[in-house]
């Protein structure tokens, strides 16, 4: 016990509570730790002080920092250039691109935007809106000063798309560039350092030359204040696997796990919606192929400011099960492979290779003697996975379940598997420990009106954050309506939780379920084709104001039910394709059309 209750007040004791509420206040904070109650302090503190600041503010010289995340990186930055701007005693305004009143960008001083890009070429889905209207508009920015900073991926084709669009267009509506756009790899710590100090240089001799005289802001003004996290990716929390269950039938050609993390203790919150980010280990066996193929002996490298064996860098820092276009590039040097350097040569043949050819494979089709250093050089860093959590904390509480898909194949009649996928299928209840932490995920949310109704669209995996949806509407005992458009491939053998959401319908919950299989048929049958079946009805829901949420696949199913939404608009709407978008884009801004696609 951290406090000790006292009844009275010593006469030199100057306190501004009387002394039955000094005393409700000793008795709930008799059962707290040293670390709760120090959390409280702050937050205490918190909202006096973002009061006090906020009346004072004068937003003329606001910096204006949005991020467009889809993994939760580019927020981190932006997080992390709003307290380096803060030291420097600027006035800060952080905000996610979904919460940006992009129709004021004309009156912006300084913006900054940190985005990612995902899938091939498209924005986050927090910045669609903001993205369309900045590339369809005609605005003047010739009082705006900008910068930006891109986070992707070398392996996509279009790499950092979005970052280079705004970039270009911010220059050609009038704005002036702060400092040259970087585009960031998945390794982006280190430029993301060398960004922000420049970028902070340059902000507060900018703002000193314009005599911008800015009031500090203790606690910068934000749409979305992010609490004091105990555990990140960079200080994840060990958690026990509670249950890992296979929910798939015997026959499916699917292995997909209900899997159960505890997290008792831990102080982690989390809300439907949300991700869990874990950090895995790559396979032993696969290590040890892999250095038997090139042959390469025990010994010790050098990564991230460590001396490791080479054994455990493969296994816990480096990327084996995912092949890419820049490694096939570096290998087909290194082992002089004619026809690796063929491939090369032509982009289609190459981006084709990496996706059918694992790099395992790659390599015991054409063995290379090389340095271990080499290899490390070769390879791509360990990035965590994320999973949609399929819980409401309300109704699990110290748990976290995820719905995960097994990732398994036959390549020249050999096994492959996926990294993470793999790692979380061999964790046994019980014994394993798994390394996490929680992603928020406000694109995706509830709505607060527990009346209104929402419409649930996914396939396989996809159905995750409905589960935690369902559990926490149950929980609250909102009356709004419910639907969900489910797929999968057969009836019998891939209905995920389907005792759950039976009971869901029995208990009136579920207002109503459609479901899409693509092999109890001859002809295939996907939720898009539902989507349409059903399109009067679903017309007369969002003419109610229902909320429509998408999970799944971004490439694939996502771009096929956004095709059967337009159709159903446009039909039941009576609107042609142009009005259709702009209807879908206008739900877009109200956040009732939210999509979690991967």
């Amino acid at each position: 016990m951290c406090t000790t209750m006292i009844n009275e007040f010593p006469q030199d004791f100057s306190i501004p509570l009387k002394l039955d509420r000094f005393e409700k206040l000793q008795k709930i904070i008799a059962d707290l730790s040293k670390n709760e109650i120090a959390w409280l302090s702050g937050y205490f503190w918190g909202l006096v002080n973002e009061n006090n600041c906020i009346k004072n503010v004068d937003s003329t010289f606001v910096i204006t920092i949005i991020s467009a995340s889809q993994t939760g990186n580019a927020r981190l930055v932006a997080e992390q250039l709003k307290d380096d701007l803060l030291v420097e005693k600027l006035d800060v305004n952080l905000l996610n691109a979904n919460d940006y009143n992009f129709k004021k960008i004309d009156q912006e001083k300084i913006l900054i935007i940190i985005t990612s890009t995902y899938g091939e070429g498209e924005p986050p889905e927090e910045a669609v809106v903001l993205y369309n209207f900045l590339m369809s508009k005609k605005i003047k920015l010739n009082k705006t000063a900008f910068a930006i900073f891109g986070l992707g991926d070398k392996s996509y084709e279009f790499f950092n798309k979005i970052g280079k669009d705004l970039d270009k267009r911010l220059e050609q509506l009038g704005a002036e560039r702060l400092l040259n756009r970087v585009d960031a790899d998945i390794d982006y710590t280190e430029q993301a350092v060398c960004w922000r100090q420049q970028i902070t240089s340059i902000i507060s001799q900018y703002v000193q030359k314009r005599n911008l005289d800015s009031p500090i802001l203790m606690n910068s003004r934000s749409s979305h204040q992010i609490p004091e996290k105990c555990y990140t990716k960079e200080n994840p929390f060990s958690a026990n696997i509670a249950l890992n269950q296979k929910i798939t039938g015997r026959k499916s050609n699917k292995d997909i796990r209900h899997i159960e993390i505890d997290i008792q203790d831990s102080m982690i919150k989390y809300q439907p919606g949300d991700t869990v980010g874990i950090w895995y280990q790559n396979d032993y066996e696969l290590v040890k192929e892999l250095t038997n193929l090139m042959c390469l002996p025990t010994e010790t490298v050098k990564l991230q400011n460590q001396t490791l064996s080479l054994e455990e860098a493969l296994q816990n820092y480096l990327e084996l099960t995912v092949n890419t276009p820049q490694i096939v590039e570096k290998y087909a040097v290194l082992s002089n492979n004619k026809t690796l350097l063929n491939i090369v040569k032509d982009k289609i043949k190459l981006r084709n290779y990496c996706k059918k050819i694992p790099l395992i494979e790659m390599i015991r089709e054409a063995p290379a003697k090389i340095q271990a250093m080499d290899l490390i050089k070769l390879l791509r860093p360990l990035k965590p996975r994320f999973y949609s959590i399929s819980s409401s904390q309300d109704e699990v509480e110290n748990e976290i379940h995820i719905t995960v898909s097994i990732i398994c194949y036959k390549i020249n009649n050999r096994i492959r598997s996926g990294g993470a996928s793999r790692y979380l299928a061999s964790c046994s209840p019980n014994n394993d420990k798994i390394r996490i932490f929680i992603k928020t995920n406000d694109s995706f949310r509830l709505p607060k009106n527990l009346d209104t109704p929402i419409v649930m669209i996914c396939s396989g995996t996809g159905i995750a954050p409905f589960r935690a949806f369902m559990q926490q509407r149950d929980h609250e005992g909102a009356k709004g309506k419910n639907w969900l458009f489910f797929g999968n491939q057969k009836f019998t053998e891939d209905f995920l939780y389907q005792v759950e959401w039976q009971r869901y319908v029995k208990k009136g919950l579920l207002t109503k379920i459609d479901l899409a299989w693509s092999q109890d048929q001859r002809e295939k049958i996907y939720v898009q084709h539902k989507i349409r079946e059903k399109g009067k009805i679903l017309w007369d829901w969002i003419q109610e104001n229902a909320y429509i949420y998408v999970c799944g696949n971004a490439n694939y199913m996502a771009k096929d039910v956004e095709k059967a939404l337009l159709d159903v608009i446009s039909k039941y709407g009576n609107m042609d394709l142009e009005e259709a978008n702009n209807f879908l884009n206008q739900l877009r801004s109200e956040r009732r059309y939210q999509r979690d696609v991967y």
